[in-house]
């Protein structure tokens, strides 16, 4: 079984963490977001998984290579950006060489989805195209179906108002196709599945759904990646912190658990840590400070006495003494905050630069 992994996306709504990284590096609990996936596509008896790639390729080629988990690892890299459907036409190449139907993947989803059960329904049915889907309050973000009772797909909505969307059952971003669906695809140009082919398939009965209950999340915006930690975490640590190797946590230190440290973090006397917390690898977090739900990237420095709450400090970033960082602010990779600065909510500072003045209003530092 082979799947094939979107994976060519800008990130634009987690700038600044995006301008430095691909969204599939995002650690979650202290791993890429990738490496999640490929982890639970193993399990479910994938052997092949393809990349389509564009936006910092080289980076997901550096971490994860030609192999992982067992599964062999291909790369399939997007010259420009071709959309939802392009990527999939242009790695038929890849995947075309079995008449096996095979996954897509959305690269920005966590899911504790059973792949095989979602392969199970679609062969049941003898369908193209078999979409996992998942119930949602507001479904205006995501494509939207209009199913019967025999799990026939008979209407697909890209994104409707709230009130016309026809229910809550929205595209989960992981399908089942057969290889039929290629020849529907055009070559060479941007692609919109769910604009484009989804509805076709609709039309002419050959597209399904399945409804799955497990963890779902889209990590799209910083607010559902910091939820995204939590649901791992809760996973993972929800007794007692997850400690890396070498990660060195003084005696003196309060930890409210899910947390997780990452390998040679130092954690020093009189620090309250969690609940819902990542910490890095080689983060240093100083004497007092206090840190809650939120997510510190590895190699980040944290002097004494501050205070973290509901944000994300990027790699190498370093917050000074005194400092105070507030909910749904975001510190880039290599940021300067210095000391007895305050950054209320929604602070972006982009990466590498230098903040000595506090900041009172939702902003960005460019």
């Amino acid at each position: 079984m082979r799947a094939l992994i979107l994976a060519g996306g800008f990130g634009t709504r987690l700038r600044p963490l995006s301008c430095t990284r691909p969204k599939l590096m995002f650690p979650i609990a202290n791993r890429p977001l990738l490496d999640w996936v490929l982890e639970r596509l193993s399990k479910s008896g994938v052997t092949r998984v393809v990349l389509a790639v564009n936006y910092m390729a080289d980076v997901l080629r550096e971490n994860f290579g030609k192999s992982k988990y067992g599964l062999e690892i291909v790369y399939s890299l997007e010259k420009k950006p071709l959309g939802t459907g392009g990527p999939i036409k242009m790695a038929e190449k890849f995947l075309g060489d079995t008449d096996e139907p095979f996954f897509v993947l959305n690269g920005d989803i966590l899911s504790s989805m059973d792949y095989s059960e979602l392969l199970a329904a679609h062969t049941s049915h003898k369908a193209d195209a078999t979409l996992a889907l998942h119930e949602v309050d507001d479904p205006s973000r995501f494509g939207v179906v209009e199913m019967n009772g025999n799990e026939q797909i008979l209407r697909f909505v890209e994104k409707p108002k709230k009130e016309e969307a026809p229910s809550k059952l929205v595209n989960a971003g992981v399908y089942v196709l057969n290889h039929t669906v290629f020849d529907l695809i055009p070559s060479d140009r941007k692609v919109s599945i769910e604009r484009e082919v989804f509805p076709v398939l609709a039309g002419s009965g050959g597209l399904y759904g399945h409804k799955f209950n497990g963890v779902w999340i889209d990590i799209g915006k910083p607010s559902d990646y910091i939820q995204a930690n939590k649901i791992v975490l809760d996973e993972i640590a929800s007794e007692k912190p997850f400690l890396g190797k070498g990660a060195k946590v003084r005696s003196r230190v309060k930890i409210i658990p899910p947390v997780a440290i990452g390998s040679g973090a130092i954690i020093e006397d009189d620090v309250c840590i969690g609940p819902y917390v990542s910490i890095g690898n080689d983060v240093t977090v100083g004497k007092g400070s206090r840190i809650q739900d939120s997510v510190i990237y590895s190699k980040a420095w944290i002097d004494k006495f501050s205070s973290i709450k509901g944000a994300i400090i990027g790699e190498g970033a370093i917050i000074g003494s005194w400092v105070k960082v507030e909910e749904q602010c975001i510190v880039g990779d290599h940021a300067v905050i210095n000391d007895n600065v305050t950054l209320t909510q929604k602070v972006q500072i982009c990466p590498s630069k230098e903040v000595d003045a506090s900041i009172f209003e939702p902003s960005t530092v460019m």
